[in-house]
């Protein structure tokens, strides 16, 4: 069965388009077959895939609230993209009375997922529908955490949705881990908030190694590239690369 796998964080700035582009392109690299889909209407990951999301006729929204075939842009980097723009946002308002909405993105996947060993969505940095459709579709939800003190006093919040979509909504739901995410370890404060993490939360899932913060992320990402093709000797991407294995342990 394929993996599906949300990346998710109230929280907005923790790089999970990032994380979700760049742990897909090593799964793809490993020969697994790779869906991202971006469910935020910033669009990040779209814009991170080389898409323009002014330009596309369709995207995520159709799918989920027009009910259309999700759209689908095949082999970017190795992968396959089901894209997004800002017409996404008015799904939130659109779905509020529909009937069965937690259940649209699972739905969209159906007549796909047979295609994917690996289905990564990058949900929007909120605890709003589109962020309850993408956990509802998933078997497992991957957590990016800032290293900062701030970021990781809000992961009782998101602990706390994902315990109530699993008593309800998707009893199978499992937590695949936690990353956290630019840390830098010259800071006291954030080696303080990288021990926190790791000492409260691996008693609930794996605690991923810490992805330094680097100005080559940024790079990457302006080049419409993976880490791993913008700078192929980056510290990261071997991390990058442990985490994508680990994915397939799942």
């Amino acid at each position: 069965m394929s993996k599906i796998i949300s990346l998710f964080n109230q929280s907005g700035g923790v790089a999970k388009s990032t994380l979700t582009l760049n742990l897909g392109y090593h799964l793809a690299q490993r020969k697994h077959r790779v869906l991202l889909i971006d469910l935020d209407p910033q669009a990040s990951l779209t814009t991170f895939m080389g898409e323009d999301p002014v330009e596309l006729k369709t995207t995520v929204y159709d799918a989920i609230a027009g009910e259309a075939p999700l759209p689908i842009h095949g082999k970017i980097h190795g992968l396959d993209l089901a894209p997004s723009n800002i017409n996404l946002s008015a799904a939130e308002l659109e779905l509020v009375s529909a009937l069965m909405r937690e259940m649209r993105l699972k739905d969209a996947l159906a007549p796909v997922w047979d295609n994917y060993e690996f289905i990564l969505i990058d949900c929007p940095p909120s605890l709003g529908i589109l962020s309850v459709i993408g956990l509802v579709a998933s078997t497992h939800v991957l957590v990016p955490i800032q290293t900062q003190f701030k970021a990781f006093q809000g992961t009782d919040l998101l602990l706390n949705t994902v315990a109530r979509l699993r008593a309800k909504a998707n009893r199978n739901l499992a937590i695949a881990g936690f990353v956290p995410t630019m840390y830098d370890g010259r800071t006291a404060q954030e080696s303080r908030t990288l021990k926190a993490i790791q000492e409260q939360l691996e008693p609930l899932a794996t605690v991923y190694e810490p992805i330094k913060r680097s100005i080559a992320f940024a790079d990457a990402s302006e080049k419409r590239l993976p880490l791993a093709k913008s700078s192929p000797k980056h510290p990261a991407v071997a991390v990058l690369k442990r985490i994508a294995l680990s994915l397939e342990k799942l």
